[in-house]
């Protein structure tokens, strides 16, 4: 499974060779990767990169620009921090960039610092979205731990409803009912009933009326 500890890659479209060579070069100065690509289509077969990582986006771009490509990942819920570059930006070309979520919308020739700042924070926004995906794996491998019987009980006590009421609804007793919710406070690590409800909001539980 990918983890955060992978060096961080620097991804950089651009079918500029010397525009690639140069990035290339500053992105490895700092302790990144690169990895460089001349079109949309050698991104495509690019596959999947390991660990925290940004695209260094051209806008112009022979067959499908980088603001189609930018339009393509968001239809597709591929969250990858963005920062264009171009040698022919106007305002409205911008606009529409970072409506789309870029970090950054910089025109040729730009300062190194500019660059690598937006790198930056690109690459933090991307550790913190793999950070979120491994705590939501791990808290979904917990919660498939549960019983179905645990689950039934979770759902009541995240919905505020006492134990009484939740081994009325179950028809079992009540303490039976403070059993399985000691068991389901131990599997899920929660250490209290609102940290179990922030769990089941994030396991999207609280909505199904379970």
């Amino acid at each position: 499974m990918p983890t955060t500890i992978n060096q961080p890659t620097v991804i950089v479209v651009d079918d500029d060779a010397g525009m690639r060579e140069a990035i290339s070069g500053l992105v490895r100065s700092v302790g990144f990767q690169a990895k460089t690509l001349a079109s949309v289509d050698e991104f495509r077969r690019l596959g999947v990169i390991e660990g925290p990582c940004c695209l260094v986006l051209d806008v112009r771009l022979p067959g499908q620009s980088g603001l189609e490509l930018q339009r393509e990942l968001s239809a597709k819920h591929v969250d990858l921090p963005i920062i264009f570059i171009t040698g022919h930006g106007d305002i409205p070309m911008s606009v529409q960039a970072m409506k789309g979520g870029a970090i950054e919308f910089l025109t040729k020739p730009f300062r190194d610092q500019d660059l690598l700042d937006a790198i930056h924070v690109g690459l933090a926004r991307d550790r913190t979205r793999l950070a979120d995906e491994q705590s939501n794996a791990s808290l979904r491998a917990r919660f498939e731990t549960l019983t179905m019987r645990e689950r039934e009980v979770m759902a009541g006590v995240v919905a505020g409803r006492l134990n009484k009421q939740i081994a009325g609804e179950l028809g079992i007793s009540e303490i039976t009912v403070k059993v399985h919710r000691g068991q389901v406070m131990r599997k899920m690590k929660a250490p209290s009933l609102p940290d179990l409800a922030r769990m089941a909001d994030k396991l999207k539980l609280t909505n199904r009326g379970e």
